[in-house]
């Protein structure tokens, strides 16, 4: 990999900072969704097993539009992208409080999924980073990005307690305008992002795709990275609705969500410096015990209580966990390669997670609560096993 010299990283420095702003109104967005995608299905659907699919139609918006959006990015650049995408996200929240307006569950769904097309470019935000970085700053450079998002965590919900009946006609629908306006903003911030030399960035070459991703290397930073970003989706968005069917106010779920979006991105002060000090499996693997943790707190009751604590440490086991893995991609390719690498890692992730958060609607209406939480060991108990082996090998063959 191509090494760069410490003078470099004032442009990635620079550069994360735009990123992390971006994050901050980007990243604002699912909370706005995971808050309200629920509550807005079981009032718009008829089959209220459905209630969540607004929820994993974002996730299945944001795997859908990883490859378009790296293909886009690789032929205009990182900024024209950005823009390109802010404006998707500007469309999805328009046409999401239409559906909620006009009574069509089919419109707001078409809704969140273009939001979560929208996501997929902002997910690209901690690769992008890491473009001008030295190798020595990448850990940092990704957790600088994903400082922006403590500021979502206030964003995102704030808006939802602020909006919510803004239209007393349509409740919800004036959040999904404000998300519209975040995007908005988004697309001015990006507007300063700077180009990374070419020399730094080549945009041909590199080895095959399918043996870049056979390497086990690769496959263990996907699986964790997958494990933690499905359970915590699987998690949270159950937990809104069972919030509010355990006798809890919208307010309360809103604010849960808002504690659960500062616990995800609140640790990246220092994820950085742990990943540089203890090394990327380790802090990894902490992440995934901590939302095993979650789990057993979830169990233990149903009080606020429980609900806050058990979002709090989803949050940050998703943090170690998410960030661990994303730093452990970033060994698994050339520069010339990393635009589509990225984007298959995104793609293995975000599908999942949209599986897991739509299974997680269907069971919390069969199982409840309870069976949302049962379902967090056998993921995390295979992510670690693979680390532990993953680390071990590490150790003994040369990178």
């Amino acid at each position: 990999m191509q090494a760069h010299s410490p003078t470099s990283d004032a442009l990635a420095k620079r550069n994360a900072v735009v990123l992390a702003m971006a994050t901050a109104l980007g990243g604002s967005s699912p909370a706005i969704v995971v808050s309200l995608g629920g509550l807005v299905g079981q009032t718009l659907a008829d089959n209220k097993e459905l209630a969540t699919l607004p929820v994993s139609l974002l996730n299945l918006g944001l795997a859908l539009g990883t490859i378009p959006a790296a293909m886009l990015m690789r032929r205009v650049g990182r900024r024209i992208g950005y823009i390109v995408g802010a404006g998707i996200g500007l469309f999805g929240g328009c046409l999401a409080a239409f559906g909620i307006v006009s009574t069509s569950f089919l419109l707001f769904c078409l809704g969140t999924t273009v939001i979560g097309m929208y996501g997929s470019f902002n997910q690209s935000y901690r690769f992008a980073a890491t473009d001008a970085a030295s190798e020595s700053f990448k850990a940092r450079a990704i957790s600088w990005v994903m400082m922006g998002g403590i500021a979502a965590g206030f964003i995102g919900p704030q808006t939802v307690i602020w909006l919510q009946d803004a239209a007393p006609s349509a409740p919800f629908s004036g959040a999904f305008l404000g998300q519209a306006a975040l995007a908005l903003m988004s697309m001015a911030v990006v507007s300063f992002l700077k180009p990374v030399p070419v020399s730094a960035a080549p945009k041909a070459g590199g080895r095959p795709l399918s043996e870049i991703v056979a390497q086990p290397r690769f496959v263990v930073a996907v699986v964790a990275g997958l494990v933690s970003y499905a359970l915590m989706s699987f998690v949270m968005t159950a937990a809104p609705m069972a919030m509010v069917g355990c006798g809890h106010s919208v307010g309360d779920a809103a604010s849960g969500i808002r504690w659960h979006i500062l616990a995800m991105f609140g640790p990246s002060f220092f994820t950085g410096r742990l990943i540089a000090r203890f090394g990327k499996e380790p802090v990894t693997a902490a992440g995934l015990c901590l939302i095993a943790v979650s789990a057993v707190i979830g169990l233990s009751g149903i009080d606020l209580a429980h609900f806050w604590a058990t979002l709090i440490l989803l949050g940050l086991g998703w943090n170690f966990g998410f960030i661990g893995a994303t730093a452990m991609v970033t060994d698994c390719y050339r520069p010339e390669e990393r635009t589509k690498v990225q984007a298959a890692n995104d793609f293995l992730v975000f599908g999942s997670v949209a599986v897991a958060s739509f299974s997680s609607g269907k069971l919390l209406n069969a199982g409840g609560w309870e069976t949302v939480n049962w379902m967090v060991f056998p993921p995390v108990a295979v992510a670690l096993l693979l680390l532990a082996w993953q680390q071990k090998a590490w150790r003994t063959v040369p990178a």
